[in-house]
């Protein structure tokens, strides 16, 4: 019998689970790497086996999407057809021909290297949370909005008994509902956006009406709970000692800056707040495929220009799970078409094309809908901390800009440091190019994550003993 082709699909999330069911289905031997323990990525994150869940389903909304994912892929892994691996976290993909080498780190310290290696690789490796800094964000009790929601889901624990949720973003409402549900009083919703702007996107949202509906239960939610919601106003300043105490408010007028005699603090020991999501692209890139934006290109089967890579969900522009669900699955049918040799019927993903249409025209509606206010690079006082790692100072990113004549994130970071500390600039690099009023680029690393000086050396060895 003729050895099925390989695929390798790196990320477990909504994309990367439909693209290997997919895969898997129509003829390829599929392996799925993760850097979690469990399959689900962010949205279908799990709780932990240890604590004996007994309704993990009410953290979630999908929950039978989930269940025929997850079914799928064990009878796949069963059959032989798909392997799942955990705990892997991949910081290369190496091309060579015809042929990938995927190079991951595993084990506690992440310091023990494996290789897997495929005709093709699937890219689904998610995205991030937009991190924006105001006076007092680095108080222990302030976190993002995906933060509290990873903690919620993974551990069912919560960082205190009185929150406010704040920023802007439909992630917001999940937050803010599931931790009321929780038990944590939920003091308000402060959302920036402007509800009127929903009234000049009308064509496009009424189009998805199961999202219409899925914002109606998260309000009916939001009143069950007396969760207060505060649109058009903003967080001007998180408070406290040794941890968070409260916070101040203001609301915002129609140019979205501050509206100078309306603030109020509100009482909380916790702060979710959060701005947005980034694509996760950094192995896109040392791939070379080609950004639009900070976004991977692909076409209308979800492939890259780079031949034999395909890229699905978060990474090729930030637009939900049911999106993500779309693009997996038309991307690892594409793949086994491509793999097996057979010719791809566009007819049959026609769905999930249709879908994915629909579901691109509304996450760019809500993208200019949610968008930052315009006033948040005027809160950051010149004795805010932008960059945490290497302890940057809002004054010190100013004084490149003004003083030393910085004109970019590259030149910001090699004046001051901002950006060269363990998370290379992954939180602070939006807030560095805010303040320097210029555009966020591609950081074109060399790699995705941090790896050991002993692990490249031995992969340094094995590819001058001629081994790979």
């Amino acid at each position: 019998m003729t050895e099925r082709p390989h695929l390798a699909v790196i990320g477990a999330g909504p994309a990367g689970l439909a693209a290997t069911v997919a895969a898997a289905a129509h003829g390829v031997r599929v392996t799925l790497l993760d850097s979690a323990a469990q399959a689900g990525g962010q949205f279908y994150r799990q709780p932990a086996a240890e604590l004996n869940a007994r309704r993990p389903q009410a953290l979630h909304h999908q929950w039978r999407t989930w269940e025929r994912l997850r079914d799928s892929l064990a009878r796949h892994v069963e059959a032989g057809h798909a392997t799942h691996v955990t705990d892997h976290h991949v910081w290369f993909v190496e091309r060579r021909l015809d042929r990938f080498t995927v190079h991951a780190l595993v084990g506690p310290a992440q310091e023990d290297p494996v290789e897997v290696r495929a005709d093709a690789v699937l890219l689904a490796t998610g995205g991030y949370e937009k991190v924006l800094p105001f006076p007092g964000w680095t108080l222990p009790g302030v976190l993002t909005a995906g933060g509290a929601q990873a903690m919620l889901k993974g551990s069912l624990a919560v960082s205190g008994r009185t929150a406010v949720v704040a920023g802007t973003g439909p992630l917001l409402l999940p937050v803010a509902t599931g931790l009321a549900a929780a038990g944590v009083e939920v003091a308000a919703l402060v959302e920036s956006a402007d509800p009127k702007a929903f009234l000049r996107r009308t064509r496009a949202l009424v189009a998805q009406p199961g999202k219409l509906a899925e914002g109606a239960q998260y309000a009916a939610q939001l009143l069950s709970h007396r969760v207060k919601l505060r649109t058009r106003h903003t967080v001007v300043e998180a408070h406290g000692e040794e941890r968070l105490e409260a916070v101040t408010v203001a609301a915002l007028d129609t140019d979205g800056r501050v509206r100078t005699g309306t603030e109020r603090r509100l009482p909380c020991d916790t702060l979710a707040v959060g701005h947005g999501m980034l694509p996760h692209t950094e192995l896109a890139e040392t791939l070379g495929c080609r950004l639009e934006g900070l976004a991977v290109h692909v076409d209308d089967e979800q492939r890259t220009d780079v031949p034999g890579v395909w890229a699905a969900g978060e990474a090729t522009g930030i637009g939900g799970a049911d999106l993500a669900l779309a693009e997996g699955h038309i991307a690892g049918r594409s793949a086994a078409a491509r793999l097996t040799g057979a010719v791809p019927d566009p007819r049959a993903w026609a769905k999930a094309a249709k879908s994915r249409m629909g579901l691109r025209e509304f996450s760019a509606a809500l993208d200019t809908v949610y968008a930052p206010p315009v006033c948040w690079t005027d809160l950051v006082t010149d004795d805010t901390i932008v960059c945490r790692c290497e302890e940057v100072t809002g004054g010190a990113v100013r004084e490149a800009v003004a003083g030393l004549g910085a004109g970019d994130v590259r030149t910001v970071k090699l004046l001051t440091r901002a950006g060269m500390g363990w998370c290379q600039g992954r939180m602070c690099g939006p807030a560095v190019a805010g303040l320097a009023g210029c555009e966020l680029t591609p950081s074109r690393r060399p790699f995705a994550r941090p790896v050991p000086l002993g692990v490249l050396a031995r992969a340094g060895e094995t590819e001058d003993d001629g081994h790979r």
